[in-house]
């Protein structure tokens, strides 16, 4: 192996390392139902911030917070890079809440069509259960609504088995995001 393979080898393992180390967070709640996609045999998730995101993320788009929902996802998205699970899904659900934005907000349809269209190249390949999402009724949800819009009226994402609503502290968490 030349020296630059080497070093490539080496800065992917630094930068694995980096955002393991940095998605931790042992007070993170287990799942509430279920063994999904992220939770561990050894009783952690592999990355509790992004189930952090993902909890905050998915109660806010349930009480129509979409724009809040949106940063939430995005602002995890960032810590991973492109080729992770992790990436696509974080990537997928903030296209799904900016999309519902879009629809919710401005009535534009055509908008979240192309919102959701992305959003589906992200989720392709993602978990049915990941991090407690169903991602399988996310996708069923988001194809349906590509041909009649009504689809997504008065959906609201499941998590672990529950459509949960906004909390004081999710709109904290969002408030504190950069």
């Amino acid at each position: 192996m030349s020296g630059d393979g080497r070093a490539s080898v080496l800065l992917l393992r630094t930068v694995t390392t980096d955002v393991d180390d940095h998605t931790r967070d042992t007070s993170v709640s287990p799942p509430a139902a279920g063994d999904p996609a992220g939770w561990r045999e050894d009783g952690r998730w592999e990355h509790a911030t992004c189930r952090r995101a993902t909890v905050h993320g998915v109660r806010l788009y349930n009480s129509g917070e979409y724009h809040e929902s949106h940063d939430c996802f995005e602002d995890e998205w960032y810590n991973y890079g492109r080729g992770t699970t992790e990436s696509a899904f974080l990537h997928g659900m903030v296209q799904v809440a900016a999309g519902a934005y879009k629809h919710v907000d401005f009535e534009d349809d055509d908008g979240m069509r192309s919102l959701f269209e992305t959003a589906l190249q992200y989720l392709h390949g993602v978990p049915r259960d990941y991090y407690g999402v169903d991602v399988l009724e996310v996708r069923t949800t988001l194809t349906r609504a590509l041909e009649d819009p009504a689809e997504l009226d008065g959906w609201r994402i499941r998590l672990d088995g529950r459509r949960p609503s906004a909390r004081p502290e999710d709109r904290e968490y969002a408030d504190g995001l950069e």
